[in-house]
C-alpha cells in the first residue's frame, strides 16, 4: 500500500506548476499598447529619401548618438544604413568582444546615410561610450559641446579631461550644419536597471543643459530580442510584450524622456541579410528622430 499511496500523491506534487499557457498570458498583453503599422517600410524609405531640411541655411541635419559602453551605438548607425540600403552595412566599426569595459569608439565621427548613389541630408555623429566613473568615458562637457557644434570631427576623447578651447578641434563659431538638433540615447533593454546613479547623473546633466536650448532627446532601446522571449520569436509582438513596455517605462522614468520619444529596435548583429520587420522598426525610429530634429531646426538660428 505504501507504494500505491506514493504513486497517488505524486501528481499532487506537480499540480502547483504553472502551465506554459499561463506564462504566455502574463508576458503578452491582449491588445497592442502602441499603434504600429508593420507594412510601412517602403513608405518610410520613400519619405526619408525625399526629405529636405526645413531651414534652407542647413545643408543637412546632425544627430548625436550617445550611450553607455556596449549599448549598441555604432550598431544602430550601421542598422540605419542597412535598412536604407537593403543590405548589411558595417561602416561604423563595432567591438565584438563581449564584456569589454572600455569604449571601442575613441573619436568623434560623422556618418552620412546613402540610398543608392544619393546621400541623404542627415548625419549621425558617433561619440565615445559613457562610463559611470566621473572622469572616465565620454565627458559630459564633450557631449554638450558636440551637440552645440563646438567639437570638430576627428577629436579623440580624453578620459582625463574634456575638450579645451585651446585644442585645434574646438570650433569657436559653429554654424547650423555643425550643430546637432537631436540627441539620441542608446540604452540596451536587456540590462536596463539604472542601478548606477553615476551614469544617471551624467545623463541628467546633459539633458538639462541641452533642454535649455530646446534640443529634443530620444531613447532608442536596443537588444529587444535579448530582453523578451516573445519578441525574440516574433518582432511583431513588440507592442504586446508586457516586458518591453515595462522596460520602456523604466527608461522614461529614469531619463525623463517621454514614452512617445522612446523607440525599441533590434540592431543587426550577426545577420547577412536584412529583414522587413527589423527594418520597419529602425526606419520608424529614424523618421521620428529626423522629424523632431527638423522641427527644432525650423525655428532655429545660430545659438
Amino acid at each position: 500500500m505504501g507504494s500505491s499511496e506514493s504513486k497517488s500523491q505524486h501528481p499532487e506534487v506537480l499540480t502547483p506548476e504553472p502551465k506554459p499557457v499561463d506564462k504566455q498570458v502574463v508576458r503578452e498583453l491582449e491588445t497592442p499598447w502602441r499603434k504600429f503599422n508593420w507594412n510601412q517600410k517602403e513608405e518610410l524609405k520613400a519619405k526619408l529619401e525625399n526629405f529636405t531640411p526645413a531651414n534652407p541655411n542647413a545643408k543637412d541635419i546632425k544627430i548625436l548618438v550617445a550611450g553607455q559602453i556596449g549599448a549598441g551605438k555604432s550598431s544602430f548607425i550601421n542598422s540605419i544604413c542597412s535598412a536604407i540600403q537593403g543590405r548589411i552595412s558595417a561602416r561604423a566599426l563595432v567591438n565584438s568582444s563581449a564584456g569589454d569595459s572600455h569604449s571601442f569608439t575613441q573619436s568623434l565621427k560623422g556618418f552620412t546615410i546613402r540610398s543608392g548613389k544619393k546621400t541623404l541630408p542627415f548625419v549621425f555623429k558617433d561619440i565615445m561610450g559613457l562610463e559611470p566613473e566621473v572622469l572616465a568615458g565620454s565627458q559630459t562637457e564633450d557631449i554638450i559641446n558636440a551637440v552645440f557644434g563646438h567639437v570638430k570631427d576627428g577629436y579623440k576623447f580624453n578620459q582625463d579631461q574634456a575638450l579645451s578651447h585651446k585644442d585645434q578641434h574646438y570650433n569657436f563659431d559653429p554654424n547650423l550644419t555643425d550643430q546637432a538638433f537631436c540627441l539620441v540615447y542608446i540604452i540596451p533593454g536587456d540590462t536596463v536597471q539604472f542601478t548606477d546613479h553615476r551614469l544617471l547623473d551624467k545623463l541628467k546633466i546633459i539633458r538639462q543643459r541641452i533642454s535649455d536650448k530646446g534640443i529634443p532627446q530620444v531613447v532608442v532601446m536596443t537588444k529587444v530580442d535579448e530582453t523578451c522571449p516573445l519578441v525574440r520569436q516574433d518582432l511583431e509582438k513588440m507592442y504586446t510584450s508586457k516586458k518591453i513596455k515595462q522596460k520602456m517605462e523604466l527608461c522614461s522614468s529614469a531619463t525623463g524622456v517621454p514614452m512617445s520619444n522612446i523607440f525599441p529596435v533590434k540592431n543587426y548583429h550577426d545577420e547577412i541579410e536584412t529583414d522587413d520587420k527589423t527594418d520597419v522598426l529602425i526606419l520608424k525610429a529614424l523618421e521620428q528622430i529626423i522629424q523632431l530634429a527638423d522641427d527644432r531646426l525650423e525655428d532655429s538660428d545660430i545659438y
